[in-house]
Parts: structure tokens; sequence; C-alpha cells
């Protein structure tokens, strides 16, 4: 017992060294070779040339990699501390995109900062995992299991996840609702409340079916019937799978992707760049890839589990949650298994705000890592 005491101690003051050295570089070096492959997939996707993507990609992830050795040094009290304002900060945010968001691709979902795009809702996933994480820290059992105890959290979370939905984004937003859904069961709230909740959305969905845009309505029927329209709708996932199935074992070689260099790939720097990857290395490499986000995943959730705070496991939880469906969803929309929507492949697919936030949330987890021993109170 004294050992502990004195170990636990000795965590709460480490020096800035100490924490950089007890950093996981396994964990960093898994990070990096998934970085590494997706910039090598964008210098292909310029057909061998490192403009316009492989070298913004290149520095967006120097600039995220400064930002997540900043968070992992950072002392998880203050993740704490300053949970809500990061939360608050990030809602209104959102609601300047609302009121002067700059349009892209028919989606009002950025803040235009001249030098920078800023997507909030990228934000709001780190932010929804830090404010509840708090408020499951602070509250107590007879509170999480009452109605009235899960009430807040659950409009903390459909919130922001409304005015996301009214970018429109519906993927992001679903993707905040299951995060907040993976941290609910975490601290245990009951299953037949999960149930209640599941059975309100079935009985909604005739309803929400209308509220839907058309491009929205036709990527859920377009996911039923491919083929209802080949040249149109059905477009993305007929080629994807085209292009899946050419790469066969091995793959065509690097640079050597047909349907990609062809451009009969649509949005193969993004959305379908795991398709891209699997034509040029094969199943072999489409493997890889899975095997590595694997790993990223076990390493988070083993942190959870050696966090002796709650607020840290609940963080490194909420944040592995929200990676997996990062990947899952993006992996599952190119294999045809869901409807088509604009999640990207994380450190693989191009894009600013998602890399930086996806950094910051490894930064975050390896805080949680680094301050595992350090207890942290209620107040």
């Amino acid at each position: 017992m004294y050992r502990a005491y004195e170990t636990s101690f000795r965590n709460q003051t480490l020096t800035l060294k100490e924490k950089f050295f007890n950093i996981s570089f396994s964990y960093v070096m898994f990070i990096v070779i998934l970085a590494a492959i997706g910039i090598v997939t964008l210098y292909s996707a310029a057909n061998g040339h490192w403009s316009p993507w492989a070298i913004n990609q290149l520095l967006r992830f120097a600039m995220g990699f400064v930002i997540m050795i900043a968070l992992a040094l950072t002392d998880i009290k203050l993740l704490m501390r300053y949970a809500y304002v990061f939360y608050f900060l990030t809602l209104i945010l959102l609601i300047v995109v609302e009121v002067t968001g700059h349009i892209g691709m028919g989606a009002q979902r950025w803040i235009n900062l001249g030098f920078f795009k800023l997507q909030p809702s990228e934000l709001m996933k780190i932010a929804m995992v830090l404010v509840l994480a708090r408020y499951f820290h602070t509250s107590s059992l007879q509170s999480i299991e009452s109605i009235k105890g899960i009430i807040p959290p659950l409009l903390m979370a459909l919130f922001p996840a409304f005015l996301i939905v009214m970018q429109p984004d519906l993927g992001t937003s679903l993707m905040l609702i299951f995060t907040t859904a993976g941290i609910f069961f975490a601290v245990g709230v009951q299953l037949w409340k999960f149930g209640v909740l599941a059975l309100g959305a079935l009985i909604m969905m005739p309803i929400a079916w209308h509220f839907l845009h058309e491009y929205q309505q036709n990527r859920v029927l377009t996911f039923l019937n491919p083929e209802r329209d080949p040249l149109g709708a059905g477009y993305h996932i007929i080629q994807s799978k085209i292009a899946l199935g050419s790469g066969g074992v091995f793959g065509k070689g690097f640079l050597k992707g047909t349907q990609s260099h062809l451009n009969f790939l649509p949005e193969k720097h993004t959305d379908f760049i795991f398709t891209m990857l699997s034509e040029e290395f094969g199943m072999v490499g489409g493997i890889a890839i899975v095997i590595l986000n694997v790993l990223i995943l076990a390493y988070t959730y083993s942190f959870a589990f050696k966090s002796s705070s709650y607020f840290g496991k609940l963080v490194a939880i909420g944040l592995a949650t929200n990676y997996f469906m990062y990947v899952f969803i993006n992996i599952a929309m190119v294999l045809g298994l869901l409807p088509v929507v604009g999640i990207p492949l994380p450190l693989i697919s191009y894009g600013g705000t998602v890399m930086l936030s996806i950094m910051a949330s490894f930064g975050i987890i390896l805080s949680v890592h680094i301050n595992r021993n350090v207890q942290i109170g209620k107040d």
C-alpha cells in the first residue's frame, strides 16, 4: 500500500522531462506509420506529385504532431478543469457556422479563417467526450441510475448534434450520438434506457425521413440498391467495388491503380482513399490498415483500463469510441455495407480540421496514459 501511494505521489509531480519519457512511443509509432501510408497514398492520388495533397497533408501532420505532444504533456487536471469552457466555446462556434459559416459542396460546415477553414463539428467530438467525462466523474451512482441524472448529459449531446444535422452533416451528427452512447454504456446507464431511446428512434424514423435532404434520401436508397442509378447516385459505390475487386490479393502496384488514375473513382483522396489504397496494394494493404487501427484502439482501451481516475478512463474510452466510428463507418461505406456519408479515414484521408482534431485526440489519450496514476477529486 505504501509503495502504491508513493508511486501515485511521484506521478502527480512528474517533471516535463519525466512526462516526455513516459509517452508510449510504440503508440506514437503506429500513428506515424499510418500517417506515412496516408501521405504516400495521396502522392499516388496526384499521379506521383507532392502537390496538391501529399505536401499539405505532411505539413498538417507535422502541425498535428506538435499539438499531440503538447497535449500529451498537459496536466490531465487542466483538461478536466476547462472541459465545460471548451464545450461551450465549441458550441458557440457551431452557432456561428449556422449564421455566417462558409459554404462548400452544398453544406455550411466551416468557418473561413483565411489561411484555414475550421470545422467546429470536429472539435465538438473532442469537447463532447471531455464534458461528459467531467459530468460523470463528478456524479454519484444514484444520479447516473436516475432519469433526472442522465437528462443533462443527453441534452449536452443532442443540442450540438441538432446543430450539426442542420449544416447538413448527418454522418458527423450520428458519430456524436454513438460516441455519447458509448460513454453512457461505460458509466453503467441501464440497458433498458438504451432500449427506450432505440425504440423512440425507430418510431421517429418515418417522420425523420421526410426531413432528410433529397441527396440524403438518395444515399439510403442507393445503399439498398446501387444499380437503381448506376451513373448518378450509385456511381460512387459501384466504382468503389470495382476498384476493390480489381486490386486482388496483392494489388496492381504503386501508382498503377487504373480505376483511380483514370479518374473513374470519385473522391479518391478523401472519402474513398481506402478503395484506392486497396486497389494498389490489394487485400494485404487493406488488412494492414485495419491491423494498425486495431492496434491503436487496443492501446487506447488499455490506457483507459490502467487509468486510476474515472475522468481519465471515460476520456480514453470516449475518444477510442469516436476513433472506432471513423474507421468503421469509412471502411464499411466504401465496401457497400453502409450508405455513403462524408466520413474520412483518419490519418489517411486528406483533410485539415480532421487531421488536427484526430492528433489532438491522440495527445489527450497520451496525457491519460502519462497521468494514469494521478488521483482526481470530484470538484
